[in-house]
């Protein structure tokens, strides 16, 4: 081994970590980006971030791209065997859970209005 390939070396505690983060699939990505169209178009909302990590990947809403988001739907590792768990907050309240995003959205089929 040479000192090159030493240190290109990955800790195992480190790979672990990297294959527990969470990303949104395609499907994902299309289902909320498809929500957030409509509501553009609407006016309502202006701006989202996306950011994913360990444990967990969050598609954030926002009016104003200044602001903190009006909404957040997060990912994460779900309590069943290879599954997923979708979660709507504002602020910190918590809207819907489910175990489909399909599901979770439906809270958005309902006119919401924030309150500040």
């Amino acid at each position: 081994m040479t000192a090159e390939s030493v240190s290109n070396l990955i800790p195992l505690s480190e790979r672990r970590k990297a294959s527990r983060r969470i990303y949104f699939d395609r499907v994902e990505l299309s289902q909320l980006l498809q929500l957030y169209s409509s509501r553009v178009a609407t006016g309502e909302w202006r701006d989202y971030a996306i950011d994913h990590g360990v444990g967990m990947a969050v598609f954030s809403i926002f009016r104003h791209t200044l602001e903190r988001p009006l909404f957040a739907i997060v990912k994460t590792h779900g309590t069943g065997k290879g599954g997923a768990e979708y979660t709507v907050f504002t602020g910190r309240q918590k809207l819907a859970r489910a175990t489909t995003l399909r599901d979770a959205l439906t809270v958005f089929d309902r006119p919401i209005r924030v309150v500040l």
